[in-house]
């Protein structure tokens, strides 16, 4: 039997329920939050989610394993250059310095803006993050030594240039300040170009940089996207994933927990002590502190766009069937991603990714569908016997399925829908919910897509 076409989006939701853990934090390292429904929610951000998910697939293909092993990924950095650079000295035999004054000079020239030159720990880094492939540094130091006069003598000239653009600003920022009494006074890029023009990367080495760091075939870039304007002519791409803010399905819960870290060289003299005058001298934690820690049940939300999915493989240099392959596996990558990763904050602390959510509920649309509005009302933990709806795991999870098997009898293109679960109590409340035929319950994540 033929397999139905399948529909555009994917849409992935899920309950998980978190106790005492800090996933991600605000400037003041408090829980993030948002107002819903009248209360405030904890919240996890879709940002965190989504970087847990896309390295946690790179890593398993840069590992050989899941159904992207062999494939080329991406890594988000500032730190090109030095990754260039390194490349140029540990495979092609480079002097360090060389190398890196050279792989910073022509990126930097291709359009990429770097940190102060006179601060050590920022000069050699890309003022923004930038999401290329994996290799593109290798690639970058390859086509340096591949021409490596032309390069250089390119080098020499535009680092030359940049120290007279230097020397004619100090000069210029002394008599202004004469002049003006203002002694940090700036002159306009304008009057700097008019006084020194900086020689232009040679054409073939500002295609290399700008192919190096084109999108190519990193699978995870045609995921998630990427954002680069800094460099005009350096493609961009539209995200084929779009993901929600997790937020707790009931009224936030937040505890301060205080904390004392022992001294264990402290606490040996005072082990060891003769009298008891020596040990009271070593009385006292090493340290003491507060850390806010959030329990609570979550909802969470992503679509997959599987168009633009093989759009954005098309655009990379795929022929239909192989971006037809490659998108097949990073839909099950994906999912795997959208189940098993989570963001890493307080881990050694917390045990956080450890955790598995309660309920996966995966299902295909012609539109991607947000469940946020069945949690708008927060749930009410208190006992069933007097109006409440019980612990909010169970009740987040009747809520959502009755949501959805609503939605479903007047919106005609939802198909293939399918659960998972991970808790015996939420299976056994599965086996007596009136759930819709076409629904199908199974026991693997990489079950959820077909």
């Amino acid at each position: 039997m033929t397999e139905p076409p399948r529909s555009q989006f994917l849409s992935l939701h899920l309950i998980e329920t978190l106790a005492a853990v800090l996933p991600v934090r605000d400037e003041n390292g408090q829980p993030k939050s948002l107002v819903f429904g009248g209360v405030e929610r904890h919240m996890i951000t879709s940002q965190a989610r989504r970087r847990a998910e896309r390295v946690h697939a790179r890593n398993r293909a840069n590992a050989g394993l899941g159904e992207l092993k062999g494939r080329s990924m991406g890594v988000r950095t500032r730190e090109w250059a030095l990754l260039a650079g390194r490349e140029l000295e540990s495979a092609h035999g480079w002097d360090r310095d060389r190398a890196l004054v050279t792989a910073r000079a022509v990126m930097e020239a291709s359009g990429l803006k770097f940190g102060d030159p006179k601060k050590k720990t920022v000069a050699n880094l890309t003022k923004v993050l930038i999401f290329a492939p994996s290799d593109a540094g290798a690639k970058i130091a390859r086509h340096i030594v591949d021409r490596p006069a032309e390069v250089e003598e390119w080098r020499d000239a535009y680092l030359e240039a940049q120290a007279r653009i230097e020397a004619t600003r100090k000069t210029r920022r002394g008599a202004r300040s004469k002049d003006t009494a203002e002694p940090d006074a700036e002159e306009t890029p304008a009057e700097t170009a008019r006084a020194v023009a900086l020689p232009p990367l040679p054409t073939a080495t500002r295609d290399a940089v700008l192919l190096a760091l084109a999108p190519r075939d990193a699978v995870d870039i045609a995921l998630y996207g990427r954002f680069l304007a800094e460099i005009p002519d350096s493609p961009n791409v539209d995200g084929a994933v779009q993901t929600g803010h997790a937020f707790t399905v009931h009224e936030a819960e937040q505890i301060e927990d205080f904390y004392a870290a022992a001294d264990d060289a402290k606490l040996d003299r005072k082990r060891n002590a003769l009298d008891f005058l020596d040990a009271a001298d070593d009385a006292g934690a090493g340290m003491t502190g507060y850390q806010s820690l959030i329990s609570g049940t979550f909802y969470r939300h992503a679509v997959l766009d599987r168009k633009q999915l093989r759009v954005n493989l098309r655009v990379a240099g795929m022929d239909e069937a192989e971006a037809e392959q490659v998108a097949s596996e990073a839909e099950k990558e994906f999912v795997n991603s959208f189940v098993e990763a989570f963001p890493e904050a307080k881990k050694n602390s917390t045990a956080s990714t450890g955790s598995l959510p309660a309920l996966v509920l995966a299902f295909e649309g012609e539109r991607p569908y947000n469940y946020a509005s069945a949690f708008q009302r927060p749930v009410d933990e208190g006992p069933l016997s007097t109006g409440g709806e019980g612990p909010a795991g169970p009740a987040a999870v009747r809520r959502l399925l009755r949501h959805h098997t609503f939605v479903s009898r007047r919106r005609g293109d939802l198909r293939t829908t399918r659960l998972l679960t991970y808790d015996p109590e939420i299976d056994l409340l599965l086996g007596e919910l009136e759930l819709p035929e076409s629904l199908s319950v199974v026991e693997r994540s990489e079950d959820l897509t077909p």
